[in-house]
């Protein structure tokens, strides 16, 4: 389903000449102008009419253009760059009401008394806050969180991580953290020509479904410090890695079925939490 509510507004090479706005490396700023090309992120996030949708770092807002089109329900993006306001505000007097602006920065903003249930978040992430913001969506005091999914558009590198599977470089704490608590697959990669400016990297959009209950019982600070102390060695032993939580450490990664001689990345999401399990028991 899409609305064509936004029926006159200029192009937005227009509008970034009409305002000035020149991306800004110190904000991580690279703008996405192909709208065929927000359309298809857009429609990562599933059916969106019905949803209201959470956006970082709209710029001038070529995503959000598309999340509308796209049938959101209402549109929440936050916006550091008071530059963009002009451009966002021209898409916000189409809109019939369903795009709301907040100035002011993405980690220090509670976006939540604007939004109803059910919350989508799609973003073309600034890269310098990508991986924190993520992190703090993964890590709420309670589960679920408030939101249903992500949509997220990370370097590549950083996409790769998230999904990342036991035995490959890629894989770490993040793949765990993502992979715990939500389904996770890489959508779509997006080259550097895309954006204005270029960015040195490819991208990748990744899509993050929440589960509602973890993947495997684990007691989430307990196993956020295993992780950690295992990756943090990455090429140690686990049981060299992992001794400073436990003094029979060895006991309890054979209780767990993981050999103390195997290396962080060996070791499944699964393993990870029963270690983590014994752990806990154990103190």
């Amino acid at each position: 389903m899409t609305y064509n509510t936004l029926d006159g507004l200029p192009p937005l090479r227009e509008v970034i000449n009409e305002h000035d706005l020149r991306a800004k490396k110190a904000l991580g700023q690279n703008f996405l102008l192909d709208l065929n090309l927000t359309s298809k992120i857009a429609r990562q996030a599933g059916d969106l009419t019905g949803c209201d949708v959470l956006e970082i770092g709209p710029g001038p807002g070529g995503l959000t253009r598309a999340l509308l089109l796209n049938g959101a329900r209402k549109v929440v993006a936050i916006e550091q760059d008071a530059r963009c306001l002009p451009a966002l505000q021209q898409i916000a007097d189409h809109s019939d009401g369903r795009l709301k602006v907040l100035l002011g920065d993405a980690l220090a903003i509670d976006p939540t008394q604007y939004l109803s249930a059910p919350i989508r978040i799609v973003a073309n992430l600034p890269y310098n806050v990508g991986t924190e913001l993520l992190t703090r969506w993964l890590s709420p005091p309670e589960w679920p969180p408030f939101w249903q999914s992500l949509t997220l558009m990370f370097q590549k590198e950083v996409a790769q991580r998230i999904v990342a599977q036991p035995r490959s470089k890629a894989y770490g704490r993040l793949s765990i953290l993502c992979q715990w608590r939500c389904t996770t697959n890489l959508r779509m990669e997006i080259p550097p020509a895309a954006f204005t400016p270029p960015p040195k990297v490819t991208s990748a959009v990744v899509h993050l479904e929440r589960r509602e209950e973890p993947a495997f019982p684990a007691d989430a600070k307990i196993l956020n410090q295993t992780v950690a102390k295992a990756f943090g060695q990455r090429r140690k032993m686990l049981r060299a890695s992992l001794k400073g939580l436990h003094p029979e450490i060895e006991d309890c990664l054979l209780t767990a079925g993981i050999k103390p001689t195997q290396r962080a990345e060996e070791i499944s999401l699964e393993q990870f939490c029963a270690l983590s399990r014994i752990l806990k028991e154990a103190k």
